[in-house]
């Protein structure tokens, strides 16, 4: 047998024990106790016997103990099989997943796990099963999310220009108005909200599909509304129907709201009756048009993401004048958080001015 490995000696018996006692390792804690009772004039034996193991695993916890103090008395995490893929091919396949696949090359519009167990093995002769992929890929940060839609048509070089020239066009706002004038950034659209509800998504148990009522019925209102996010300022109606008379009205609500003495600038979409001739814009408030087919520049169309999601889907209207009194009712309830304005309206590309 081989001799007994002496324990480092700028521990004592008693720093083991309160070691012991704080830690919140159970096997560390064991091992802890037998080697103390060494220090305390016991056997190999009785710390054997106290760690409910073998001598030469007592003499494996002396050596670690030496070498790295009470650290080297918790269980290291297991290495495990080394992976079949490389880094390399890893971030080969974190690429080929950013940049989704060609339909015609691959023959799919998106990625399953069988069509990235396929494209591995064409790739590297590497084979893996689909849980293994699924691992993999959620290791390099992906997640199945919900693709945003945007218009086909939509110019992705004009949102970058809009958004770099938003201060350009409001300092010229700005600059024809009385010195000292102050300026808000107004935000408008208008929603259609009707017995043909949205179905927002909800708690249920994994692997379910919960039901809920949907109303085939069309009775149905448009909210028109604004926000001002760096006041925490909102202005809405609720109109039958989306038209020129309807847009005058809301203009005058949103003059009503802006600050006495200042100017709004009313950032809006292209839509018909936003720029029809007859619309009578009121002398405190300057219209300025989004670029075409862009609707995520407007925080308003999140603004009536929110209120469908908390308040007004899921809801059988029972009536045009139920649908009013629900659209009234949440508007309402939204405006009165200009907290709630400020978190979902606020763009820091918007407000850099």
């Amino acid at each position: 047998m081989s001799a007994a490995v002496a324990l480092r000696q700028d521990f004592t018996a008693d720093d083991l024990r309160r070691l012991a006692r704080a830690g919140r390792d159970a096997g560390q804690g064991r091992r802890l106790l037998a080697l103390a009772e060494i220090y305390d004039g016991g056997s190999r034996t009785d710390a054997a016997r106290i760690g409910a193991v073998s001598l030469q695993t007592v003499r494996d916890w002396v050596l670690a103990f030496n070498a790295e103090g009470p650290v080297g008395l918790i269980d290291g995490k297991a290495p495990g099989n080394r992976p079949k893929l490389n880094e390399t091919q890893r971030q080969a396949l974190a690429r080929i997943v950013e940049s989704g696949p060609d339909p015609d090359r691959h023959g799919v519009v998106r990625w399953r796990l069988k069509d990235l167990v396929g494209w591995i093995y064409a790739s590297f002769g590497v084979s893996l099963d689909e849980s293994t992929v699924g691992r993999t890929v959620k290791h390099l940060g992906f997640r199945k999310l919900s693709a945003r839609p945007r218009h086909h048509e939509q110019d992705p070089a004009a949102l970058v220009a809009f958004k770099k020239g938003l201060p350009f066009a409001v300092n010229a706002i700005r600059a024809g108005l009385p010195a000292g004038t102050a300026i808000e950034v107004w935000w408008q659209d208008e929603a259609r909200v009707g017995q043909k509800n949205t179905l927002p998504r909800r708690w249920a148990r994994r692997g379910s599909r919960p039901s809920a009522p949907k109303d085939q019925r069309t009775a149905h209102a448009y909210i028109f509304g604004a926000i001002c996010p760096e006041k925490g300022k909102g202005a809405g109606l609720v109109m039958p129907r989306c038209d020129t008379s309807a847009m005058n009205e809301h203009l005058k609500e949103i003059s009503r709201i802006v600050d006495p003495g200042a100017h709004a600038v009313l950032i809006l979409d292209g839509a018909g009756w936003h720029i029809a001739h007859d619309l009578v814009v009121p002398d405190n408030i300057t219209l300025l048009t989004l670029p075409a087919c862009a609707p995520e520049l407007n925080p308003v169309e999140n603004v009536w993401q929110f209120l469908r999601d908390n308040w007004l889907g899921d809801r059988i209207f029972t009536s045009y004048d139920d649908i009013l009194d629900r659209c009234c009712e949440a508007w309402k309830r939204f405006v009165a958080q200009p907290w709630l304005i400020m978190s979902i309206g606020l763009r820091q590309w918007a407000y850099r001015l």
